[in-house]
């Protein structure tokens, strides 16, 4: 006699999961690996590409498929395509322990791509390779996560090594160019600027304009943008100044 399965159950395997909790309940999809990200970024469009299967479940796991009297208390609606768009783009992303190293192993390698190209040696003026990187961030027992973007770990990072100098190293310098008006108004935003200039590598004034070229410290950058607002022009003529020659 054939085993029958219950009714409301769907067993799915290799799955991706996305989990969203509303009125104290779990919803889940099943997506296909990597397509969440896709789609959230714009880059898959095709909503069939992401899901293994278009349903929301209680349960991937167990096959629980969530009944329409749920998904109208939870989500004021029984549309599954306009729930599961809403999983998608707000749920959290459950990854096996595979996918979670694959995941941990692209951001470590983009962070440590984004410091070394952003740090310097103060001594040298070169940059350090991301292996040595590494391990001066192992020292300090810092390790990536999951859920946050490469970029801000990697400044944050950075401001542990400044701060901690496990290793010499310092933000590479910044190659900017401003060009002013200058009138009676302006006079103080124009001495303010020239202040936040490392070194000038060429600096041109008249009666009513100042232009000047340098290098900047990354962190001053900000304050260069809110002083030329409206008033000035600011080009980014090198994001890291790096000596490379032998």
């Amino acid at each position: 006699m054939p085993i029958q399965q219950p009714s409301g159950q769907i067993k799915l395997t290799n799955v991706s999961l996305v989990r969203l909790r509303k009125e104290r309940k779990r919803f889940e999809i099943a997506c296909y690996q990597n397509k969440v990200q896709d789609y959230r970024k714009g880059i898959e469009k095709d909503i069939d590409e992401v899901l293994q299967i278009p349903q929301v479940f209680m349960n991937v796991s167990k096959g629980l498929v969530a009944s329409k009297e749920d998904l109208q208390k939870c989500f004021g609606t029984t549309n599954v395509d306009d729930i599961i768009k809403l999983i998608l783009q707000k749920g959290e992303i459950q990854l096996s322990e595979k996918e979670r190293q694959i995941m941990l192993n692209k951001i470590n390698n983009e962070m440590l791509t984004i410091i070394s190209a952003k740090c310097i040696n103060p001594k040298s003026k070169k940059r350090y390779p991301p292996t040595m990187i590494h391990k001066a961030l192992v020292e300090l027992k810092f390790s990536p996560v999951v859920g946050k973007a490469a970029k801000l770990q990697a400044l944050e990072a950075i401001k542990l090594l400044i701060a901690k100098q496990i290793i010499p190293i310092v933000r590479a310098r910044m190659k900017v160019k401003v060009a002013m008006k200058i009138n009676g108004e302006l006079a103080e935003t124009v001495e303010k600027l020239k202040k936040l200039f490392i070194t000038k590598e060429q600096e041109s004034e008249t009666a009513d304009s100042w232009e000047c070229t340098g290098l900047i410290d990354p962190v001053s950058y900000r304050d260069i943008v809110t002083l030329c607002d409206k008033v000035g022009t600011l080009q980014v003529l090198d994001m890291a100044v790096i000596d490379d020659g032998n």
